[in-house]
């Protein structure tokens, strides 16, 4: 059963989410809340008069100008995909060496996890992903066994956003995630969708696979995700720097260093 949020927490998380993005409709901020449309659109009306929010047909908007927002925001899945190409694909290599048949995975939505699991298609293992992209590529192409997140589909990220009740049959030995920042407080991410569908996975498996190229240390998005001491493992490419190395060994993060040439 979804739980209940109050009024404060849910003021709180609209806030944020218009922070990530410029605008959100009424429907999402219904999934993220667990409220109904009535106590959402109450929750707008109130933001809108005290100037937080703009109040548009379907939704919201941001205050903020363009520019103040662009450096939070995640990249759309598909502009995210042609960045750092040869750096991913490296990486999504060694996660599958990872794997071993019989295996029962997780795969988040990201571009990396999406060129990563693509390699499993005619694997025999088992994955449940709520990444819609990948989703449909291994139901073309694929003879592994699908399972897929229930729930509404938020386009722009590409990810089916679940319901705590989907997730009860759930389970799997590692769960590959991607990131849009990386640092000392840990796993970050800017939308808080795509915060809310890790930790609900994270309870689900016994192992966290971070998938994250180099870039993604130089990159500090406003939410924190989970700690580095939550990651087993970590794949990049050879950009890493010694320092950020370093960091990830002093908290117990098993580094794989996948050749990008």
């Amino acid at each position: 059963m979804a739980s209940v949020v109050g009024e404060t927490e849910r003021q709180d998380l609209i806030r944020k989410v218009l922070k990530a993005q410029p605008f959100v409709t009424v429907r999402d901020l219904v999934s993220l809340t667990n409220a109904s449309p009535a106590t959402v659109r109450r929750d707008i009306d109130k933001l809108n008069e005290a100037g937080e929010v703009r109040k548009v047909f379907g939704g919201i908007a941001s205050v903020e100008p363009a520019a103040a927002r662009e450096r939070l925001s995640a990249r759309p899945f598909d502009e995210n995909r042609m960045l750092a190409v040869d750096a991913k694909k490296a990486i999504a290599a060694e996660a599958e060496r990872l794997c071993r048949d019989g295996d029962s995975l997780i795969v988040h939505g990201g571009t990396t996890c999406y060129l990563f699991g693509v390699l499993l298609a005619r694997r025999a293992v088992k994955i449940f992903t709520n990444s819609m992209p990948l989703a449909a590529a291994l139901a073309e192409t694929g003879t592994c066994h699908l399972t897929v997140a229930g729930g509404e589909l938020h386009r722009e990220p590409g990810i089916l956003q679940m319901r705590d009740e989907d997730l009860l049959t759930v389970y799997a030995s590692k769960f590959f995630v991607g990131a849009q920042g990386i640092g000392p407080d840990g796993v970050m991410e800017s939308h808080p969708l795509l915060v809310r569908s890790v930790e609900m996975l994270i309870p689900r498996t016994d192992k966290v696979v971070v998938l994250a190229d180099s870039r993604k240390f130089s990159i500090r998005p406003r939410h924190v995700v989970f700690g580095l001491g939550r990651i087993g493992t970590l794949i990049t490419d050879d950009g890493l720097s010694d320092q950020d190395a370093r960091m990830l060994e002093d908290e117990g993060v098993t580094v794989v260093v996948a050749s990008a040439r």
